[in-house]
């Protein structure tokens, strides 16, 4: 027999209607600030991806070395994800020729592959888990793969199926309440529903940002880059002081009962 002994708190945030709401304005800062380095300054996709591979590589340490969860480093890290994947989803995907659809089939394998490592060292890929460095790698290493997946399938939704950018976002809502439903109404597994809604969320911004910053001509409001962008930030600000920042619950535990 066994007993609840102790429980420990996550590096990461509990998952709430908040998480969702900051990852989202999160994801659409990441693309239009992608695009702000690599088109508005003309730095182009492979420096652009030099650049935030930097600020990625220096957020995640800091937040694997962070003893506790804080809110302004866990998004600052997140922050950096989407926008390095931004910029290497389009470098993939037009620099070196692959397309919107080679690359999205490319890292989506990318993204299961990881999963499935993850899952065959550590016996779980719950988010609840994330409290030790090398579960936080595995963390960091799928979110980073499905950031950059939902730029690419973004980008394949609008351009190559004809959707355009706010066909792709309402079809994109349509999917994510499908999950949202499966999630209250069903007992299918929360940790499948979880990955299944973080990959959905970064297409979803990244379609939202194409209709902000693209030409009317493209379909988008023709709102620079870097003016969609500082707006993004102080919003980003204000729901990390606003709504209430907690870290995830970790699994109890357990010992042998006496």
């Amino acid at each position: 027999m066994y007993r609840i002994v102790s429980t420990e708190a996550s590096k990461v945030p509990a998952i709430t209607l908040g998480f969702w709401v900051i990852k989202i304005f999160a994801t659409t800062l990441g693309e239009v600030g992608g695009n702000a380095v690599t088109l508005t300054l003309g730095l182009g996709y492979l420096i652009g991806t030099a650049i935030f591979a930097t600020v990625l590589i220096a957020a995640v340490s800091a937040q694997i070395r962070a003893k506790r969860f804080q809110p302004f480093l866990y998004w600052a890290a997140i922050t950096a994800t989407t926008l390095a994947g931004t910029t290497l989803a389009d470098l993939v995907d037009r620099s070196l020729g692959i397309g919107y659809l080679g690359g999205s089939l490319s890292l989506f394998t990318m993204v299961m592959a990881t999963l499935g490592l993850w899952y065959w060292s550590l016996g779980s890929v719950s988010v609840e888990t994330v409290t030790s460095p090398k579960v936080e790698a595995f963390y960091w290493a799928t979110i980073m793969f499905s950031q950059t997946l939902g730029t690419a399938l973004g980008d394949w939704m609008a351009d190559d199926t004809g959707l355009g950018y706010n066909g792709s976002a309402l079809v994109i809502a349509v999917v994510l309440a499908i999950v949202a439903v499966l999630y209250f109404f069903t007992t299918m597994s929360r940790t499948t529903l979880f990955w299944a809604a973080f990959i959905l969320t970064r297409p979803l911004g990244a379609t939202i940002a194409n209709s902000l910053d693209k030409p009317i001509a493209a379909g988008g409001l023709a709102i620079g880059d870097f003016s969609v962008s500082a707006a993004l930030i102080v919003v980003i600000t204000v729901c990390i002081l606003v709504i209430p920042q907690r870290p995830g619950p970790h699994p109890a535990a357990f010992s042998p009962r006496p």
